[in-house]
């Protein structure tokens, strides 16, 4: 009985998703749907509209979980070591 007169903490599992991930999984979405998805996360990044994204496969969601500076630099990064 002592226990009811305790807080209970509620430990959320985070999801955790890398850049890459988003990335990925949102051009595939993009691809699925028929539109050219180099153009339209350009637009995305560039604009920051969301419309942009396709809510198909829950693609236009993910990719507002990250900031977009966050998936611009990991762009960046992964030309810059392809391309040494």
């Amino acid at each position: 009985m002592d226990r009811f007169n305790e807080t209970q903490q509620f430990d959320r599992v985070k999801e955790e998703y890398t850049a890459k991930d988003i990335l990925l999984t949102v051009y595939s979405s993009m691809r699925a749907k028929g539109y050219d998805p180099v153009n339209q996360i350009v637009g995305y990044l560039l604009s920051g509209d969301p419309t942009y994204i396709t809510s198909y496969n829950n693609s236009r969601y993910l990719i507002s979980r990250m900031e977009r500076d966050e998936l611009l630099e990991e762009l960046v990064r992964f030309y810059l070591e392809e391309n040494k």
